[in-house]
């Protein structure tokens, strides 16, 4: 079964079974995934003036009604409880459990927010034959949390969590080019070289994903990720939240080159 080649609604059906658990880099060529935050109601407002101040971090991509469980734009016929590989639940701030199906804890008051995913630049990475190291290696990839302030917004506050891909030096400017292009979707690098100077003390030992293979005469470059909302939300410490599992992406039926303009 080859899933890059197939439409999102069929992968989506085999995650809503069960049959796929996963990280889902490299599935559904041509088409965007999202991050997602799941609130309840009396934090959606903070929650969409902070992505609104953080663009780079959380460009949105859609937010639901209360309690719907249903999408109006990129995705119809979706789940949003079932539809993702795997999700976290957040209770006060710390991750209680991992589960492949959000249903039984769903809420009238939560309100989903899809937030557009640095997984569509790897494709135009890809087509313009600069190599992605996870997907190469077969992992997920490599993300950090940063000394970088993201912008403060009611409640929510924190720090920046960048995804991080090796590069060599000369594919370094084309790289930044290309994802540049495509703002809503994370955009251009923020960082490229020294870890040390946005707060990463070990490019071995990621906060989440997995790590990958460094070599020789290439350099770390990273881009701002939305898991950031993940990591802003243990600050917040709501009562409960649910968020995707790291690499673990809603795909949505949008094509990647509609996210470019």
């Amino acid at each position: 079964m080859d899933l890059t080649t197939m439409a999102p609604s069929e992968v989506r059906g085999l995650i809503r079974k069960g049959e796929i658990t996963g990280p889902t880099a490299g599935m559904c060529a041509g088409y965007a995934q999202a991050n997602l935050a799941v609130l309840p109601k009396e934090l959606a407002y903070d929650f969409l003036l902070f992505c609104q101040r953080n663009p780079k971090s959380c460009p949105l991509l859609e937010v639901s009604d209360a309690g719907s469980r249903e999408l109006h734009a990129i995705a119809q016929g979706a789940d949003i409880a079932t539809d993702i590989p795997k999700y976290r639940v957040y209770e006060n701030g710390v991750m209680v459990e991992e589960r492949t199906d959000a249903s039984r804890l769903w809420r009238d008051d939560f309100v989903s927010f899809l937030i557009g995913c640095s997984f569509s630049f790897e494709a135009e990475l890809l087509e313009a034959g600069i190599t992605v190291r996870h997907i190469e290696e077969n992992r997920n990839v490599p993300m950090f949390r940063t000394n970088i302030d993201c912008v403060p917004a009611g409640i929510f506050s924190g720090k920046m969590v960048v995804s991080m891909r090796p590069l060599p030096h000369d594919e370094v400017v084309r790289a930044a080019l290309i994802t540049g292009g495509m703002p809503r979707v994370h955009g251009a690098p923020v960082h490229i070289g020294s870890p040390e100077a946005i707060g990463i003390k070990d490019i071995n030992h990621p906060d989440f994903g997995d790590s990958v293979t460094i070599r020789d005469g290439e350099v770390p470059v990273f881009w701002p990720c939305g898991v950031t909302p993940q990591s802003v939300i243990m600050n917040v410490k709501p009562k409960i939240a649910i968020t995707h599992s790291p690499g673990h992406m809603f795909l949505t039926d949008v094509k990647n080159v509609q996210l470019k303009y």
